[in-house]
């Protein structure tokens, strides 16, 4: 980072549309998991897509992720329907390769491996260690599942092929759900993005970004311009991605704490995933010990006499329900719990046990 963008904070601009959340959801539904999603639930919405398209999506999704970027880039209205269009006017053969926007990728190394594989039309064991290594880089020494990986491959070094049916699949996606969800979450979007303007007006932006993130602080934003976008089914989780040299995405949950991630859920999915992180005597104690002072993973592993990951689970469901403070520093995270979000979550809890008939649906 340079001294000049130490010197000035990022300028900030908004952008919004459902086209974000097309691909949001799609991903959300397809790992449910990563995002504390009823796993039924979300089965059940993906049984809608027909076993072909679903398959595609299901064996590219993980690597394919979500094309932000290439959002950001269409005209208005960024709605789903101007995400097909989009893809329409795109020669099969590029499509996925416009969609993953690997232009925008800071590895050269995956980059290039994979634009070789597209051009040959087939990938070998070279190319396969590559991309391994390379990912489980970006993910911290975490290798890729071997098996999507694999699927995609074979995908990628078909992209004529690829490119048809991630048309298709989307197509697919848009008419067995999205259209209805769009009526349902455009609202929200906009209402977030209001409230999120609003609070621009009076709000530094390191406080801005831990107001809207629900508990996150950056230590560093080292784009010029940080462009924020409202998203409702990632909430409270927040994307922070590179778009450019100059540009960041902040993806910010905008999904009201009285609302659910799927449609037509009575208990609001807030005041479910408090009761859930606090029902567990873990979980209660690791909010004992960062209640009184900001503790890393790896003290609080040390101090509950548990393993590394077992206690990183716990936190993330902490964080999941918005109960704790998260900070970075460097390549360290510490963990700090929100007092004020466990007060909020029996408030919630009150309100909807004493919510009239019918209020307390979506």
């Amino acid at each position: 980072m340079t001294a000049a963008s130490k010197a000035s904070p990022p300028t900030i601009t908004w952008d919004s549309g459902t086209a974000y959340e097309f691909f949001v959801s799609l991903h959300v539904l397809l790992t449910p998991d990563h995002y504390g999603i009823r796993p039924s639930g979300a089965a059940g919405i993906r049984s809608r897509i027909p076993a072909v398209d679903r398959k595609f999506l299901e064996e590219i999704i993980h690597f394919l992720g979500m094309p932000l970027g290439w959002v950001l880039g269409l005209p208005a209205p960024k709605d789903a329907i101007s995400v097909l269009w989009a893809l329409r006017q795109i020669p099969p053969e590029k499509r996925l390769l416009t969609v993953m926007a690997l232009d925008c990728w800071e590895d050269a190394e995956p980059r290039d491996t994979f634009l070789r594989i597209a051009e040959r039309g087939a990938w070998d064991q070279a190319d396969l260690a590559a991309l391994e290594a390379a990912l489980a880089a970006e993910k911290g020494g975490h290798k890729p599942d071997e098996k999507l990986l694999l699927q995609f491959l074979d995908w990628w070094a078909r992209p004529k092929e690829a490119g048809e049916r991630l048309l298709s699949a989307l197509q697919a996606y848009y008419a067995a759900f999205f259209e209805e969800e769009e009526k349902r979450v455009g609202p929200v979007l906009q209402a977030g993005l209001a409230q999120a303007q609003e609070l621009a007006g009076r709000m530094s932006l390191a406080e801005l970004m831990v107001e809207l993130s629900q508990g996150v602080h950056f230590e560093e934003v080292t784009a010029q311009e940080l462009i924020l976008v409202p998203a409702y089914w990632t909430t409270p989780l927040v994307i922070l991605e590179r778009v450019d040299a100059t540009r960041q995405l902040f993806l910010f949950g905008a999904r009201p704490a009285t609302m659910s991630t799927l449609p037509g859920e009575l208990v609001p999915e807030g005041l479910l995933r408090s009761l859930k992180a606090l029902a567990d005597p873990t979980r209660l104690t690791i909010l004992y010990y960062i209640s009184q002072e900001d503790v890393t993973p790896s003290q609080l592993a040390r101090r509950l006499h548990l393993r590394a990951p077992t206690v990183t689970h716990h936190l993330n469901e902490l964080r999941l329900a918005g109960l704790v403070n998260l900070t970075f520093r460097g390549q360290e995270k510490l963990y700090r719990a929100r007092p004020e979000a466990i007060a909020a979550a029996y408030d919630r809890l009150q309100e909807f046990l004493h919510a009239p008939a019918g209020d307390a649906q979506n």
